[in-house]
């Protein structure tokens, strides 16, 4: 079914699936969606609940080819079912604004409350509490075309325009083998939103292709290579990441229960391999739901990714980590909210608050230390 088909048809006489899986479905889909777990499994039990399989069932994936293999598998099992054409890859296409939007999107961030004291004013908060830019750098802020480094690139436009500090900003995007339609993607959403971008080309994904295991953390390494040498080549000092406050306190349980170890993402770091060169994370204070609402408010739509491997890139991030233990934390989190509301908080204080007194061991500057070494 094409979308020109789908949009003659009445809301009421289909029920549109999403076939991703979770992590690209809550990070976007198309209004009015679904996820249906074990689908086929219940086509092939026919259990498909009623309330579905009294409607068509109009499936789409990210490209439209595993949608179409579904919705066969549904048609022999007395389903009615089509695929979408061109699956969530068309309808971006689709949603992509060729005007610019960049006076209303300036505007919101200065002037709508939400945005301005929960975007901005973190942001801000983060750049003087950290101390993450100073005057006379430059700073590579890294795109990589999703939502939260677009945005990191809007709040730092605005940083620019009122602080009294001088400093520049060069918006670096790296095309490690994208597809046209991502490039596309990432340079429609730039020069709507009025992001000059300097882009540059790698061959990252062609090498991680070819490997068998561990290819998003040897791709999450690449990529911060390749990004610090071109920022150091263009005469920047610092490059700057989008990670949020989520991403923080995920990273500090994946690194409890996963890893066995304390530890998290710093504001900023020092790099070792590349003098001169430090990393800064402005978005440290800002919540993930307050960028997807900013997103939303204005109807945009921005790259999840596009690794080679899924297309979806819900297994790939660009700090190495996997998506499926991020997003089983993510669920943990949610869990343990039910009960202490405060979890979030208090997971993110407790990197302000530890009692070394109270710890049996730590490492500093590469040299372990044993509660036992100062015993008496």
């Amino acid at each position: 079914m094409t979308f020109e088909a789908l949009t003659e048809l009445q809301q009421s006489r289909y029920v549109l699936i999403d076939l991703r899986d979770e992590t690209a479905f809550l990070y976007d889909h198309i209004p009015g969606a679904v996820q249906v777990p074990d689908l086929l499994e219940q086509a092939e039990r026919k259990t498909i609940p009623q309330s579905l399989s009294a409607r068509k069932m109009i499936l789409y994936c990210m490209r439209g080819i595993q949608s179409e293999e579904a919705a066969e598998t549904l048609r022999e099992n007395g389903y009615d079912a089509e695929s979408l054409e061109e699956g969530f890859s068309g309808y971006i296409r689709r949603s992509l604004s060729m005007e610019s939007r960049q006076a209303e999107i300036e505007e919101g961030i200065r002037r709508v409350r939400r945005f301005h004291e929960k975007l901005f004013s973190p942001f801000a908060r983060a750049v003087r509490d950290f101390q993450l830019v100073n005057a006379g750098d430059k700073v590579a802020v890294c795109i990589s075309g999703g939502k939260d480094s677009m945005l990191m690139a809007k709040l730092f436009q605005e940083l620019q325009r009122c602080r009294k500090v001088p400093f520049e900003l060069v918006n670096l995007v790296m095309d490690p083998g994208y597809t046209e339609l991502n490039r596309m993607v990432i340079e429609k959403n730039a020069r709507m939103l009025g992001i000059p971008v300097t882009i540059f080309e790698s061959p990252i994904f062609d090498t991680v292709d070819t490997l068998d295991k561990q290819a998003c953390y040897t791709c999450a390494r690449m990529r911060r290579g390749y990004l610090y040498k071109r920022a150091k080549e263009l005469g920047c000092n610092k490059i700057a990441l989008g990670h949020h406050y989520d991403d923080v306190i995920e990273t500090i349980l994946m690194a409890m229960l996963w890893g066995g170890q304390y530890q998290t993402m710093m504001p900023k770091l020092h790099s070792e391999h590349w003098e001169g060169m430090e990393l800064i994370r402005p978005m440290y204070y800002i919540r993930e739901s307050e960028i997807k609402a900013w997103r939303d408010h204005y109807g945009l739509h921005f790259l999840q990714c596009a690794c080679h491997f899924t297309q979806t890139c819900s297994t790939c991030r660009d700090d190495g980590t996997s998506g499926s233990k991020r997003m089983e934390t993510k669920r943990l989190i949610e869990r343990l909210k039910e009960t202490n509301p405060q979890v979030e908080a208090n997971i993110f204080n407790s990197m302000f608050n530890i009692n070394v007194d109270t710890v049996i061991s730590y490492r500093k500057d590469g040299v372990q230390h044993h509660f036992l070494d100062d015993y008496e």
